[in-house]
């Protein structure tokens, strides 16, 4: 078999990277090992005749070709194993030998492990990256929601309770009985509905402008896609997270004291109205914050991209690119703290008045019990009925005060949050 290898050798050597028939002249072997010029099939067995000087022994050979990824000067090696009997004797050997064709021979399962370590780490590195986005959304709402809590007390009062007093009246009231604390009231619970709330919304809208893009081929969302993919995000939020936002209407409404926080409250609702009572509400939910979604992040898409194209924002990025890592996570921003700060309250701004007559339904919705509960349609009509149009707005004045600061602390610690994070885009 010494012999047999080294004339394969040869063989490759004068010919190249192509196999070649055995020549029926070589003094070696009479007949030959038969492959395709093109692609070598999977496995193969050909029947070789070696002249004896006594006998003709059958020589059954197998071929396995294997084949590894060609990247990073991988190619693929030809395997031929021979196994050699004498008829008479039954004794024989075997041997094995490598034929390389065009370039040298490297474990195929090295590759593939290779490559299978690479797709781990990108997934590994795409669920890091989505933590980091969830987590830049959640602290965002944290920190705006804690500085607007009594703002947000003073809105639940005049939607919820129907509270007529004059919004200094009403201020006086609550410092009187409740003490400083009463302002942020429910403000825990306002965090735990909206910290994954605000998370998955700004998450949802990035991914879903991200695909949107990929869908269409083009190099910047237009102006509906943002609307689309605004309304979108909105709808997803409000799907996963209207849970918590019914369970803290139940609380500040009246009597919700006696309920005894989130637990108490969310057993009250699963044994006196059962599960889906949790959702109450979630039609004009989703008719609400459809638009709402569409409106804020929109809004605010639409403003920061005219920024950027204008020669001023151009001016802007081209500063940071020079700049490049010596600049802070304030000077990374891009459009900067005061730019961010105003365009997040224009769109909050524009969000909430356009879609506030269908919160004001909604949180009437969620203090209904089973007993008298009522339609969307039914309980718009009935708001109308007794207050007039204007009690569809009722409470927008303090709502507007606390969308200001709350959508413009809102984007701009989201945006701080990204870079400080490092979080790439979706």
């Amino acid at each position: 078999m010494k012999g047999l290898e080294l004339w394969m050798r040869d063989l490759v050597a004068s010919s190249g990277s192509q196999p070649e028939i055995l020549p029926a002249s070589t003094n070696f072997v009479n007949g030959g090992l038969f492959l395709e010029t093109g692609n070598v099939p999977s496995s193969i067995a050909s029947f070789i005749s070696l002249q004896n000087t006594s006998s003709v022994a059958p020589i059954s050979s197998s071929l396995s070709r294997r084949r590894s990824r060609r990247r990073h000067g991988r190619v693929g090696f030809l395997s031929v194993t021979l196994s050699v009997k004498d008829g008479g004797s039954g004794e024989g050997f075997s041997g094995e030998s490598s034929l390389v064709l065009g370039g040298e021979v490297e474990d195929e399962q090295k590759g593939l492990e290779e490559e299978e370590v690479k797709v781990k780490v990108q997934k590994q590195g795409g669920a890091l990256n989505t933590t980091k986005h969830l987590w830049a959304g959640a602290v965002a709402a944290m920190v705006s929601r804690t500085f607007v809590a009594p703002l947000e007390r003073l809105k639940l009062e005049y939607m919820v309770r129907g509270e007529q007093k004059h919004l200094i009246d009403l201020i006086k009231s609550i410092a009187a009985t409740q003490g400083i604390k009463g302002f942020w009231k429910g403000n825990f619970v306002n965090i735990l509905r909206t910290a994954p709330f605000k998370a998955i919304n700004f998450y949802a809208y990035d991914k879903y402008r991200s695909e949107l893009l990929k869908l269409t081929g083009n190099q910047e969302t237009t102006n509906f896609e943002r609307f689309l993919a605004g309304a979108a995000a909105g709808i997803t939020a409000t799907i996963l997270c209207i849970p918590m936002d019914t369970i803290r209407t139940k609380m500040v409404a009246p009597g919700g004291e006696a309920m005894g926080g989130v637990i108490g409250a969310f057993q009250h609702m699963i044994q006196t109205e059962g599960f889906f009572s949790l959702y109450k509400g979630l039609l004009p939910s989703i008719i609400s914050m459809a638009p709402s979604g569409a409106v804020f992040y929109g809004i605010y898409d639409i403003l920061k991209s005219t920024y950027l194209h204008s020669p001023k924002g151009r001016k802007r990025l081209e500063n940071m690119k020079e700049g490049g890592e010596a600049l802070n996570a304030l000077e990374q921003m891009e459009l900067g703290t005061m730019r961010t700060l105003i365009y997040g309250a224009v769109a909050g701004c524009c969000a909430e008045a356009a879609t506030y007559p269908f919160e004001v339904v909604r949180r009437q919705l969620q203090l209904q019990v089973r007993a008298t509960k009522m339609t969307a349609l039914a309980t718009f009509g009935k708001i109308v009925e007794q207050g007039g149009v204007p009690a569809l707005y009722a409470g927008l004045t303090p709502s507007l005060l606390q969308v200001l600061p709350s959508a413009a602390i809102s984007y701009f610690v989201y945006e701080l949050m990204k870079i400080v994070l490092k979080v790439e885009p979706e």
